[in-house]
């Protein structure tokens, strides 16, 4: 089995650019990140657009589904912001494609102290090769199905629509 990552952008990948005093995108941190992680399958790694998610278009959202629906792998993982995440894998889970499709992010910069940008990550590729197809959220430790879940901005977590 190959896990595909596909690397959105998001708060996961921002620098912080010590000159201009903000976090912006250079180059993803996911080279490193898997390294640190030990993953031991084989990953097929994709840089999308690095950008902030409050500024994807729908037109970056189908580039995404494209690229999920040209995949040769099974399990997918997205990392992407948590802003517009939801509206993101909402696109995917209409497609309804044959493929188990796991978002995550991080609410604090991979290379920020206290990030939980490595541990999502993680968690992310553990379930993506475990979960039946479909399209996923897995952050904080928690999994939920695309059209169950939102982020609770004052907690900084992502929690089960209210029922």
């Amino acid at each position: 089995m190959t896990l595909k990552i596909i690397a959105t952008g998001g708060t996961f990948d921002k620098h912080y650019d010590e000159l201009a005093g903000k976090l912006g995108f250079a180059a993803s941190h996911l080279p490193e990140v898997l390294k640190r992680a030990r993953l031991t399958l084989p990953v097929a790694l994709e840089a999308n657009k690095l950008m902030d998610s409050l500024d994807m278009t729908d037109a970056d959202r189908q580039e995404i589904l494209q690229s999920c629906q040209q995949a040769a792998e099974k399990a997918i993982v997205i990392i992407h912001g948590t802003d517009t995440m939801r509206e993101t894998a909402e696109v995917l889970g209409a497609a309804r494609l044959d493929k188990a499709i796991v978002f995550t992010g991080a609410m604090i910069p991979y290379e920020i102290a206290n990030s939980d940008a490595l541990f999502n990550l993680g968690f992310a590729c553990g379930v993506a090769q475990l979960l039946p197809a479909g399209v996923y959220v897995a952050m904080n430790g928690q999994v939920f199905t695309w059209d169950n879940v939102q982020k609770n901005r004052t907690a900084g977590v992502f929690i089960a629509n209210p029922l």
